[in-house]
């Protein structure tokens, strides 16, 4: 009875009622409306193509386009209301100027090393342009003298993160989509709680929808009394609105601006196996220390301010470069060669860098490109991109879960098996359970790690992070993973199994390709 009350109270519910009863006054006023149908229904028809029109005309993505237009030409009156509220999640004015207003701040501070991008274009042209890209449309600077781990594991990321969080001298920054109470929260709820009475600056972010039915409404006041400041991104509000769509789905750890952490990791317990939900959880992440965390940090302050603006200094978080190139001159930790470049990837800037960083490493692959993924829904620039590359001779592997999360989705990636499969592109999924890793490796040289999903939400919809990886120590260590993940726990899909899936399950997934832009 406890349980059900506290449903009952929840936010979540008091919030899905009010959109309920605004549904149900548009409803309402259909039927009402109802007596003048042929007028309205050719009415209708005009605004409905007009706004197809206007559709067409954007920027987004085609299939993001198709999926709308169907719907509006459909149900005119359904799909004109949803579109008005929903649809227009990349062309939000005030939120999209509030961000700019904070990034164009952080500009000054986001400048290139020098040297840098001569020795890129020495060592290889076409990671080079990669790395140019990410810094003339992204403002992301690349680092070096720096070091880099990759974890295969989330049980290995949490032993690592905590004993980082121990030493922190002078600030944390954390920034995650989903925090949940339990063994892995509150043992670093702890550590923060402690470093925040010794005089470290704790910040923590978390989305607010991300943690709707996890933490209680009155959450960041509970650690404001711990010292720890707390903000919460996006806040659910029983509005229908575009805003609701564009959600904070990064996962970030900061500590003295000298180490950073990325990855798939949220902070709840089935991360790291401590609670079992779909089986054995699989989760990657990678840890850094040298300039390149410098990216992560203002990637942190950029959406701070943008929900509260309070900082103005933002230089007082950077440690001068200097410093990590006189600590590499003297063999003082920073001991891996190569380069790094965390960068971040927001909706509301009409550039997809998300998946252009991964459509640029099919694009440049000479031998392989190995990829973790837990959700497969992608886009025709994505789909051509895997098939011309197995078709070109690269061998492209791809690995997903073999327990889902999500049974709609989970249905929805493996209707892309067979196309892929058939163009010689190598599919496995992970027997053990859940697959959470998001990650590309490819030609022993490039890797791109963080929390960007292969699908059209992290791709289009959210706030998400990565890091791109060149010669470094852990695009070793994350293709080592893979093979021996793929030799070990994994089934590789064949055409026949694929052929065998249910009639029901066809027809479902038929219909749902034309609206998955939309989920």
């Amino acid at each position: 009875m406890r349980r059900i009350l506290k449903f009952l109270t929840s936010r979540m519910v008091w919030v899905a009622i009010v959109m309920m009863l605004q549904v149900a006054w548009v409803v309402a006023s259909v039927l009402f409306l109802g007596r003048y149908y042929w007028a309205i229904t050719v009415a209708l028809s005009l605004i409905g193509l007009g706004l197809v029109t206007y559709i067409m005309q954007e920027w987004y993505n085609p299939a993001y386009k198709l999926a709308w237009s169907i719907l509006i030409l459909s149900v005119p009156i359904l799909g004109t209301i949803l579109y008005l509220f929903f649809g227009r999640g990349n062309t939000i004015i005030a939120q999209r100027r509030n961000h700019e207003r904070i990034d164009y701040e952080l500009y000054p501070l986001m400048k290139q090393p020098e040297g840098i991008m001569e020795e890129l274009f020495r060592a290889d042209p076409a990671v080079a342009r990669q790395f140019s890209y990410l810094y003339r449309i992204a403002h992301y600077p690349a680092g070096e003298n720096g070091f880099t781990h990759y974890f295969s594991s989330g049980e290995e990321y949490f032993e690592e993160l905590c004993r980082a969080l121990k030493k922190a001298k002078t600030f944390i920054f954390l920034e995650y989509f989903i925090i949940e109470r339990g063994y892995m929260w509150d043992t670093i709820l702890e550590i923060l709680e402690k470093k925040a009475k010794e005089g470290v600056e704790v910040r923590l972010l978390y989305d607010d929808v991300g943690c709707i039915w996890l933490l209680p409404r009155d959450y960041p006041e509970i650690l404001e009394r711990k010292g720890i400041v707390c903000r919460r991104f996006n806040l659910l509000r029983p509005v229908m609105s575009a805003v609701f769509n564009n959600r904070d789905h990064r996962k970030i750890a900061v500590i003295d601006g000298y180490t950073a952490f990325c990855g798939g990791l949220n902070l709840a317990d089935e991360y790291i196996n401590k609670k079992e939900r779909f089986g054995h959880w699989k989760d990657g992440g990678v840890v850094m220390e040298g300039e390149g965390v410098w990216n992560y940090t203002a990637m942190f302050l950029g959406m701070w301010n943008a929900i509260r603006h309070t900082d103005f200094d933002y230089g007082r978080y950077r440690i001068d470069p200097h410093v990590f190139k006189e600590r590499k001159a003297a063999g003082d930790g920073l001991r891996s060669p190569g380069y790094v470049l965390p960068y971040g990837d927001s909706p509301l800037d009409h550039e997809c860098v998300g998946e252009n960083v991964y459509l640029n490493i099919l694009h440049n692959a000479k031998k392989y490109v190995y990829i973790y993924t837990p959700y497969l829904i992608i886009d025709q620039e994505m789909t051509v991109s895997l098939l011309l590359a197995a078709k070109s001779g690269v061998d492209v592997r791809i690995m997903t879960p073999h327990i889902p999360d999500k049974k709609l989705i989970f249905m929805l990636t493996r209707s892309y098996y067979a196309r892929l499969l058939d163009a010689g592109v190598k599919i496995y999924e992970y027997l053990p359970g859940f697959l959470h890793t998001k990650a590309f490796v490819s030609d022993d040289t490039l890797a791109a790690i963080g929390s960007i999903n292969l699908d059209y939400r992290s791709l289009y919809l959210h706030f998400e992070c990565g890091t791109l990886l060149y010669r470094t120590e852990a695009v070793r260590e994350l293709k080592e993973d893979f093979i021996k993940t793929m030799e070990h726990e994994t089934m590789e899909i064949t055409m026949e199994f694929c052929r065998k899936r249910p009639v029901y399950e066809r027809i479902l997934v038929s219909a749902m390709h034309l609206f998955e832009p939309l989920f």
